[in-house]
Order: C-alpha cells, then structure tokens, then sequence
C-alpha cells in the first residue's frame, strides 16, 4: 500500500457517526437518498463539529467537500487562522471572494445592486466609494443577502469553515448570526472549532439548532483498538498489540499526533512490535512542543527562519513573501521550503501552509520575542513592497514597538481608512489606538485623535467624545480640522443624550471662529440641538433670533438651508400659523436637503418633512421620507437611521388614520432600534410611537406589555421625541383607567413646555389628554384647558388639530354645548387627512345624538364612525360603535343591506354570524357546511350588498385579493 492511499484513510478511522450526519446532511440538500428511498424535496441544514486540536476536524471537513462536490453541489470554504483574526473579513472574502472576483465591475454591479458599493469593499471586490462608512448591522444585512443571494443562484450550496474559534470577528459574528438561516435555504453550512477557543461573540454556534440538537457533534479521541487499527495500517499486518496500545498511550488517542508518531517510526524503521514500543514515548516528545523546535533546530538557521516567517505570516504563505520576510534569496528559500517539506512540517507548492496548526502555533511561540517583533515589522514593509496594501501591513504593525516612525503611523492610518469605509470599526480603532503610541508627529496628533473618535462613534460613543476633547486641546493648524472635530463631538455628544453639553460646545467654538460661514454653520448646528433640548431654557429668546436670521437668509447654500428648515420646526412647535410653517419648509427644500451627508445629521430634513404632517400635508412628508429612507439604504444605514426613518412613517401613517400599517413600521423600527442598544434615542421614538399606534387600535394590553417590556417611563429623554413619550405615557395611563396617575404625568408635560412657548397641540396634545384625567374630578378646569387648546389649534389653523380639540372639549363639556362642537369637530375633521380622528369624531358625535333622542341622525353618524374604524384598523372605536348600535337596536350598515335583499335563510345566516365576529370554521359547523362553501357563499352576499373588495376581505377575515376564488 502506498503511502498517499494510507494517508488518505487514515485521519478518518472511528469517525462512521460523524460521515453518517455529513452524508445524511449533504442527501437532503441534494434530495436524494442513498438507502433506495423516495427522493425528499431538497432542505438546507446545519452542522457543526467540535473538538480539541488534533482530532481531525480539518480531515472530517476536506472528505465533506470531496464528497459535496462529487455530488454536484457549489463548495465555498474557509479557514480561520491565529495570525489572521485581526483582518476584518479576512474568512468572508475566502468565502465569497472566488465566486465574484472574476467579474467585471459593471457585472459586480449588476450582480450586487444596491448592495455593490456597501458589501464590495468588505469582500475586497472594490473601493470604498467617498461618503460616511456602513454601519456594522447594515452590512451584515448586505452580506447575507449576498450569501442567500449565492445559495439560491448556485443551489446547492455547501459552506464549511473550519477553524471557526480563529475567524476574524467580523466573519465569525456575522456568520454565526446568519446561521439559523441556512435552513431555510438550499445550503449546508458546516463549521469545526475548538471549544474551550471558541470567543464570546460567536457563542451562537455552541447552540447550532442542527443536525446534533442543540449542540455540536463532539469528535472524541480514537480508542486504543482504533490507534492499533491505524498502526497496522501504516506500518504492516506485523504491528502486534503491545506496539499499538503504547502508541495509543503515548498520544492519548489525538489522531494528528498519532499519524506524527506512526510517520517517524516508518521513518526511522523502527520494529512496530513489543520491542520497539519503549522507543514510542520519547519519540512522542519529538512529534509536538519543544521535541518539534528541536527536530526544526537541526534544520539548519535558513530552514528555521524561513519557518519563522511562515508562522508570522499565517496561512496561504507566499514563497516570494516568506523569503522576503526571513532575509533569504530564491534559491535559498527554495532549499529551505524542500526540507520543511520532507520534516512534514510545510506542505504545498505555488502557496504554502502548515502541514497542522498545531505546529504553526508552536513554530509561532518558539521565535525569540525580540525576533518576533522585527520578523513582523519586515512582514509589514514586505506586504507594502509587494503591493498589499496598507490592510496586509497592519495587523503585523500592531506586533511591533513604538518607536516614533512617521511610516508606521501614516501605514496605519491609511489601514483604519480602509477598514472603517469597508464597515469594521473595531479593527479601525485598533490601529489608529496602536498610530497614537507611535507617537505621531506633534502636528498630527490632533488628527489621528479624530480619526480615532470617528472609529468608535458607533460602538464605544463615551470613548468618542474622550478622543474629540483630547484632539481639540491639542496645537491644530487646519481650521477645517478643527471645525470637523468640533460637528463631530456635538453629534456624538446630542447623541448620547446630552443636548446641553453638545449646544455649549458650539457656542464657544462659534465665539473663536473669525470665518462668518463657519460661524453661521456652528450657528445651525446649535439651533438644530436646541430644538431638541427638552430642558431649554430660553426657548422664546432663541426662537426669536431664529426667526431674525431665517428671514434674512436666502438658502443659498446646505447651511442656510438649515437654518430656514430649523425656522420651519420653530414655527410648528409654537403653534404659529401652519401657512407661515409651510412657507419656510418649502423654501428650505428648494435647493435640497440630503438625508445622508458625511458631515451633517438627517435631523433637520427629517424635521422639515414632519413640518408637513402637522401642517396635514402628510402625502408630501411621505414623499420626502421616503427618498430620505432609500439614502439611508444606499448607504448601508440599517441601524439607527432606518430604524428612526421606519419609526417616522409609523408616525405618519398613524397620523393619517392607517393603523394597521402605522403599527407595521413601527415594529420594523423597534426591531431596528433593539439592535443599536436600550433607552437609546432611537428606542425611545419607535417604542413611543409603537405605543401611542397601539392605543389607538384600542390594543392597551399590548400597549402596556410594549412599555413594560422596554421601560418606558421616567426617567424620559433630555431630548425632544415625536411623539413626545412623556405625553404618550400619561395617554397610555390614561387608557389604562388610572386616571390620577395620568393627571400628574400630563400635567408635568405642560410645565415643562408651555414656559418654552411650545403650544401647539398638533404637535403635542397634552392639554387634551389632561382635560379628559380631570373631567372627574376637576370638570371647570378640564373644560377651561379644552378650550384653550381648541383656541391654540385654531392659531396653528390646521384641521386635524382643530378638529381633535373640538372633540375632546365636547367630552368635557356640558351636554347641552357637545353637539355644537361635535359637529364642528366631524366638518373640521372631513377637511383633513386624520381619518382615525375623525371615525372617533363620527363616533362621538353618533353616541351623543342617541342620548339626544335623534335616533336617525345618530345612526348614520354612527354607520359612518364604524366603517371609518375599520378601514383604519381601530378595533377599540369599532366595537365601542358596534356596542353604541346595538343599543339602538340597530346592526352594522352592511348587515342592514343584506337584510333586504332576497336571500335565503343559510345565507343570511352565515353572513349575520360573520358580521358578529364568527369565523369561518364556527359559520361552517353552525350550518353544517364546509368551509370553501361558507367563502363562496359569503363572498356572493357581500358583493350581491356591494361591498368593496378591501371590505370583502375584512369580511372574510383575508388580507385583500385573497377572496376573488
């Protein structure tokens, strides 16, 4: 038997169970049986191998892609490596690299989409194109689109990686949260890993739901009949049993260091019998630790330095590289290669590895600290010559001293640039961390210290604004540094929920800079985070000199822009007349308002755009959001700021009475704000208006379930959100029956934003909602405060507002005033898009006529209330109608339409009960019937009464569309 057949084999004794799940796995992705069955339609799955080095993961896995590609599946493999962890995407770009990098940039760009510039320079398919980097969730939802994307188009697909414990941590997360996926997909994703190495941010894989449960498949040492089995096999039928069990002791049964020690007693021809055995302990010895460093020393010093520079440079070792690192000439190193060949400590040719990593990380730990730092910092300049890049030298800059070299720190700067524009922050601040102990020269220093706070903006924002102060006490000779230093800590600053130190921030730099524009841009900035400071103080005086400088400004440039769009917000805010509101938002649109600049936040457009929905001009700030959302998407921005744009048409749609679809994006925006962190602003906004939806469905017990979950209560922002959370909480108090508790939180509202002249309550209705918690108990002061509110509504001149206020001073009026300003309530309401205010108008105004005895007037207010709640998705107005009816002894409109026409009494029966709420298994049991022909039946009574086919579908309890059959 040759050598290559025995080595073949070998690695995989004792490991049938584990074969058996790779090959059951691999016959369900390609729907085929081997065992003679019916075929099963094709199914993706998980499989994750775990084990001490040594015990053959690296086999087990190379016998599943032979046997995945022998049955036609696509292949993408990858392996982590210890020296390679600190390269960002270094196991992604093994992955999906090869099945790209062949393309044109034009095909890329065809094959990615929207995805192209976000995943392209992560995967090292292309450049990073100018503008603010991707945010951490945004690519990893760019990344698994490209994987599914890859599943789907080359079906059936088998991932494996192996050596996961040392996969970059952008990789290992992002795979490790995709995982689940894979079995939804036609895909098998296969993974090997050493347990007790595995890091934290990849404990997901320690809980695969694959093919072993919940846990991995534990590949166990071989037994002592295995070790014999394996002994005989590469040494001849004359290895007796004595050989093979000290063969077994002396390796514990690790197959690597079995097959180490079998090669060397072939080597050596030592006798495998009862004789020989005493030699197999020290021959062990040699086989691993500091028997391998010795066996390496009598290499020779060219052979051990070559080796050297193979473990600094990790896997896939260039030859040309390596000897470039080790100081050696082609030839030279050729020789050397061929003799770590024969020691079977290298293996391969065009590119080189370790033959196990095992010896790649004892050959690491052997060299000399002092000369592991210089075999590095070769390795970083030879990578550079050889046209690398930056991103290759770094992680081995990161191994060397300081010693105040300009070509490290500009090496290293360079590397951050890369790996923060491809979306990987945390290696980014690595190295800028690594350039700051350089020392860079004086006069970069406050650069460096900004690049460094740009790094963590995203994950550590305390440690942003340590590294922007540090940077802006340093000598800065470039203003526009400095100005950048400056906008950039006030951001992370208003970010972090302190809005004061943010605004003083900017006062003081506007007060050294001599540039005018500059100061008017500081200038902007501040009055933007002012506006949404909760603890202002002097909101009238700024207000005022906002309007002074707005009116003066033409919006010639994104600046003035602001400002105009700032004034616009200003106006909303204080109730001035809508007309004044929309005049500046549209002067501030008319050079464009970009939602996605590096250098400025998305506060202002998106607070022009939400001037036009308090103005009930909501189609237009749809408009606006929505292109504002596609920039957020083009650009990677998938955490806060789509979760903010998601919130923000919750809002809206809830506004303009589409609850159903209000509640939908706000659950996608509190799904997107989960991920960027609790008590964060972006969940206070989804949370707030997710509740605030919620309560008018009448859902309250998933209101109250939504805000206990995310502690929504005190303490509130110091900013300001929309809807305002400390008003939401009083309305959800106040729904909850606990009507003094809700008195005292609303109350609270009014003090703090009525002395800041913020009195506008199509903004913030807190005086409506405090009118109705004291209507009990103090009825003259509720009705006082309604009106008040109505006179306020009526400044800001916008029917929604009007209309809102007119209902809910009736509710607190006396009965004999209620109808006047009901019905004032209903005429405003129609003239405006708040479809769910007005079906509540319509309501009301329908159960007070009852109680005035005008019975017919009140029928068809209430019919007309009813149907609004419906369409809206109000189910708590719907059935406060539908009980307001009955007590008329009156039914539904459409029931009253069915009711005349000339049907039988099955089918008016079954359309009765479905109008009561039954569905359609209790109608068909109810009529003995089965359930296709109560749709069909249901389905001509409806439209025989002419409903609608949105009201056809509400009906039969479908989404629309799906009753046509």
């Amino acid at each position: 038997m040759t050598r290559r057949v025995g080595a073949a084999k070998r690695w995989l004794f004792e490991r049938d169970a584990e074969l058996a799940a790779a090959e059951e796995a691999l016959d369900e992705l390609t729907g085929t049986r081997t065992d003679g069955g019916t075929p099963e339609p094709p199914r993706g799955s998980l499989l994750a191998f775990a084990g001490h080095a040594g015990l053959g993961k690296t086999t087990l896995l190379t016998e599943v892609r032979r046997r995945a590609a022998a049955k036609g599946c696509t292949v993408l493999s990858a392996r982590g490596g210890e020296q390679e962890q600190q390269v960002a995407f270094h196991v992604a770009r093994q992955l999906i690299q090869p099945q790209l990098a062949g393309s044109s940039e034009a095909a890329l760009r065809l094959q990615l989409g929207s995805w192209y510039a976000i995943v392209g320079p992560a995967l090292g398919l292309c450049g990073a194109e100018d503008g603010s980097p991707p945010d951490p969730q945004g690519l990893r939802d760019g990344l698994d689109w490209v994987l599914t994307h890859l599943a789907v188009q080359r079906a059936p697909l088998v991932l494996v990686l192996d050596d996961a414990h040392w996969a970059d941590p952008e990789s290992l997360g992002w795979l490790a949260s995709f995982a689940p996926r894979a079995e939804e997909l036609p895909m098998l994703l296969t993974v090997a890993y050493r347990p007790e190495e595995l890091p934290a941010h990849a404990h997901q894989l320690r809980r695969l739901p694959g093919r072993a449960g919940q846990r991995p498949i534990d590949l166990e040492p071989l037994t002592a009949r295995g070790v014999g089995r394996l002994a005989r096999e590469w040494l001849g039928a004359r290895t007796d049993d004595t050989f093979g069990h000290e063969c077994w002791a002396v390796t514990a049964g690790n197959p690597f260091e079995t097959i180490e020690l079998l090669a060397k007693v072939r080597d050596r021809g030592i006798e495998p019998t009862e004789a020989g055995a005493p030699l197999l302990r020290d021959l062990a010895a040699a086989v691993k630790g500091s028997g391998l460093i010795d066996r390496l020393d009598r290499l020779g010093p060219s052979t051990v330095r070559f080796a050297w520079a193979g473990a600094v440079l990790g896997t896939e070792i260039q030859p040309a590289l390596a000897a470039a690192v080790a100081g050696l000439g082609t030839e030279e190193a050729a020789d050397a290669a061929d003799r770590l060949r024969d020691a079977r400590i290298l293996t391969g040719t065009r590119t080189l590895e370790f033959v196990h990593p095992l010896i790649a990380t004892a050959v690491y730990r052997a060299i000399p600290d002092a000369m592991r730092v210089a075999l590095h910092g070769q390795a970083a300049w030879s990578v550079v010559d050889a046209g690398l890049g930056a991103t290759a030298a770094a992680r081995h800059l990161l191994e060397t001293h300081p010693e105040g070299d300009p070509w490290v720190v500009q090496q290293l700067r360079e590397a951050a640039g890369e790996t923060l524009r491809a979306g990987a922050p945390d290696p980014a601040r690595r190295y800028l961390a690594r350039a700051l102990r350089e020392p860079p020269a004086a006069g970069d220093r406050a650069a460096v210290l900004y690049e460094l706070g740009c790094s963590s903006l995203l994950t550590e924002p305390a440690t942003t604004v340590n590294h922007l102060r540090a940077a802006l006490e340093e000598p800065i000779a470039d203003p526009a540094l400095r100005q950048g230093i400056v906008y950039r800590l006030s951001q992370v600053l208003a970010h972090s929920d302190r809005l004061a130190e943010a605004s003083d921030t900017l006062a003081r730099e506007a007060r050294r800079t001599t540039d005018p524009r500059t100061r008017l841009r500081m200038l902007s900035e501040k009055f933007m985070w002012d506006a949404f400071r909760a603890d202002e103080p002097e909101t009238p005086a700024r207000s005022r000199r906002l309007a002074r400088l707005a009116d003066r400004l033409t919006g010639r440039d994104v600046t003035e822009r602001y400002i105009i769009g700032l004034r616009a917000w200003d106006a909303t805010l204080r109730g001035e007349p809508a007309a004044v509101a929309l005049h500046h938002a549209e002067r501030a649109l008319e050079g464009g308002l970009s939602w996605a600049m590096e250098d400025r936040g998305f506060e202002v457009p998106a607070l022009v755009a939400l001037t036009f929905v308090y103005a009930d001009r909501p189609g237009r700030a749809e408009e606006l959001f929505a292109a504002g959302t596609a920039e957020f998407e083009r650009q990677g921005w998938r955490g806060a700021h789509l979760s903010f744009a998601y919130t923000l048409l919750a809002y809206i749609r809830y506004r303009r009475g589409r609850l159903i679809e209000a509640e939908d994006f706000g659950r996608a925006g509190l799904r997107l704000a989960e991920r960027v962190g609790p008590r964060t602003p972006a969940e206070w906004y989804s949370v707030t208006t997710l509740v605030e939806v919620l309560i008018a469905r009448g859902h309250i017990d998933e209101a109250a379930r939504v805000a206990r979950e995310h502690g929504f209560g005190e303490p509130f922002p110091a900013a300001v959100t929309f809807p305002d959370s400390q008003t939401v909480h009083g309305e959800l108090l106040l729904a909850q029956g606990r009507t003094k508790e809700a008195a005292v939180e609303l109350a609270s509202v009014g003090r703090r934003l009525d002395p800041r002249g913020i009195r506008n309550p199509a903004w913030c209705p807190w005086q409506l909602h405090l009118a109705l918690a004291e209507a009990r108990e103090a009825p003259e002061r509720a009705r006082a405060g309604a009106l008040d509110a109505v006179e306020r509504a009526r400044r800001f001149a916008a029917p929604s507002g009007i209309g809102q206020a007119l209902r809910v001073a009736a509710e607190v009026s006396a009965p004999d005033e209620r109808t006047a300003l009901l019905e004032g309530a209903v005429a405003h309401l129609e003239r405006s898009p708040a479809a769910y205010e007005l079906a509540r108008a319509l309501v009301a105004l329908g159960a007070h006529l009852r109680t005035a005895d005008r019975a017919r007037e009140a029928a068809d207010h209430l019919h007309r209330g009813l149907e609004a709640a419906v369409r809206c998705g109000a189910d708590g107005l719907a059935d406060t109608a539908r009980a307001e009816l009955a007590a008329e002894g009156l039914h539904p409109r459409s029931l009253r339409a069915i009711e005349t026409d000339d049907l039988t009494t099955r089918e008016r029966t079954a359309a009765v009960l479905t109008a009561q709420g039954w569905d359609r298994p209790a109608v068909a049991s109810a009529l003995h019937i089965d359930e296709p022909s109560v749709t069909r039946l249901l389905t001509a009574v409806y439209r025989k009464a002419g409903t609608d086919e949105a009201g056809l579908a509400r009906a039969l309890g479908e989404a629309p569309g799906d009753s046509r059959e």
